[in-house]
């Protein structure tokens, strides 16, 4: 599936070219707002319906009114979080490959990221309670559950959940964010990650999800809140802060991708810049 992505989203991209050599497109600009209008026309044609029978129509429900808290790349363990974010459940060296710790001090942030720092990954974040990789194995449970595995599915033990976008919703403001961690608490609850169970009890007030000083930020959120939250697919996302940062960034590796062909493609015929 994603070869066959990969081998239309470039036939769109060389219609896009000779377009441009023959229509009155007056700059780099709008070259490029046209290329981005086509990627979107792919995804809308390529990318696979998922189709969750409890669910209905395949579409995912909103999981309302769950309370909230605010989890950190580079975190240090407590009382009420037992485990420290330097590393992920999928990413030994999470806090590395972020580019560093990821304070949550409002002082130290500037347009949702660190002002020390650009982040290499995605600021907008956020963690669910349930992995689907234990011990270096993809668990059982696993093919039955997630409504995107058979799409998504690589080999034993590589998470097809890492990376999935989200919304979360707070009154009237709608965040987009990454699945790049499991918590709060718990890395075994599918019944409510997919499932229509509510998060089971814990030390944060039965907290069901984890989001990032960015989605906190943006969603003006205090403490423990309540938000609600759902599961997305790529093309329901609209442009936003979310987009701009990260090397697993969905946005920022397709944008790269259609630059590096471009540029090949200019260097293949001569095009000077």
């Amino acid at each position: 599936m994603m070869r066959s992505y990969r081998l239309i989203l470039l036939a769109l991209l060389f219609v896009a070219i000779e377009a441009r050599a023959q229509s009155p497109m007056s700059s780099s600009t709008d070259f490029q707002q046209y290329a981005i209008k086509l990627r979107e026309m792919a995804l809308l044609k390529i990318e696979p319906q998922v189709f969750a029978p409890s669910w209905g129509a395949g579409r995912y429900p909103w999981k309302r009114n769950i309370r909230t808290t605010v989890f950190w790349v580079g975190e240090r363990s407590s009382v009420r979080n037992p485990v420290p974010n330097y590393k992920s459940s999928w990413d030994a060296q999470w806090a590395r490959h972020y580019g560093g710790s990821d304070p949550p001090d409002p002082y130290a942030r500037r347009n949702f990221i660190p002002k020390a720092f650009v982040p290499r990954q995605n600021p907008f974040y956020i963690a669910l309670p349930y992995n689907d990789v234990s011990r270096g194995r993809t668990k059982a449970e696993a093919f039955k559950v997630i409504p995107w595995f058979r799409q998504a599915f690589d080999r034993q033990g590589k998470s097809v959940l890492k990376g999935r976008w989200v919304a979360i919703r707070k009154g009237n403001r709608v965040c987009y964010a990454q699945w790049e961690d499991c918590g709060p608490f718990r890395t075994d609850h599918y019944q409510y990650v997919f499932g229509r169970e509510y998060p089971r009890p814990n030390l944060n007030q039965g907290a069901g999800l984890d989001v990032s000083p960015a989605v906190r930020d943006y969603l003006g959120l205090q403490g423990k809140d309540y938000c609600d939250w759902k599961f997305v697919e790529f093309r329901e996302i609209p442009y936003g802060p979310w987009s701009k940062y990260g090397d697993n960034n969905t946005f920022v590796l397709l944008s790269r991708r259609a630059n590096l062909f471009l540029y090949d493609r200019n260097n293949a015929n001569g095009v000077r810049r």
